[in-house]
């Protein structure tokens, strides 16, 4: 059979592939916090823009609705966030302990954060690669509606 890929189709392929490579390989850099890269990103996410209702934080992660739920049960027994309600909607954000947690993680994440592209990319590649990225997830935003 003979492969029929397009250039698009495997950009799509190395953006899946990087992407799921940084979560394992953030996930392991971050075990020595004993927190993981999607914890950490929903705790950053609620640290920034706190406080924010369970739907609003859903449009800025990448997990899935129930996904979500669970996190937010485990880190709010954990002592990390606070839920208070209001009305029909729960207001989410961090306790002192989550904010210590962030703060404590934070710098470290960044930096290798930071590493995975300084290693391998020029100032200007980063900053092409970064212009062009936005570009495509805004066009994907506006498929999907929003």
């Amino acid at each position: 059979m003979v492969k029929r890929n397009t250039l698009a189709s495997l950009i799509w392929v190395r953006i899946s592939r990087f992407t799921h490579q940084s979560a394992q390989l953030s996930n392991d850099f971050l075990k020595q916090f004993d927190i993981t890269a999607a914890q950490f990103d929903v705790l950053n996410q609620i640290g920034t823009y706190q406080p924010l209702s369970q739907s609003e934080l859903a449009d800025k992660i990448t997990i899935s609705a129930g996904g979500i739920s669970r996190m937010l049960s485990r880190l709010e027994r954990e002592g990390y966030i606070q839920r208070t309600s209001e009305w029909k909607t729960k207001w989410i954000s961090l306790t002192d302990k989550g904010e210590s947690k962030l703060e404590s993680v934070f710098d470290h994440q960044l930096a290798f954060q930071t590493s995975l592209m300084d290693d391998c990319l020029t100032r200007e590649e980063q900053q092409t690669l970064y212009k062009l990225m936005t570009k495509v997830q805004k066009h994907a935003e506006k498929k999907l509606g929003k």
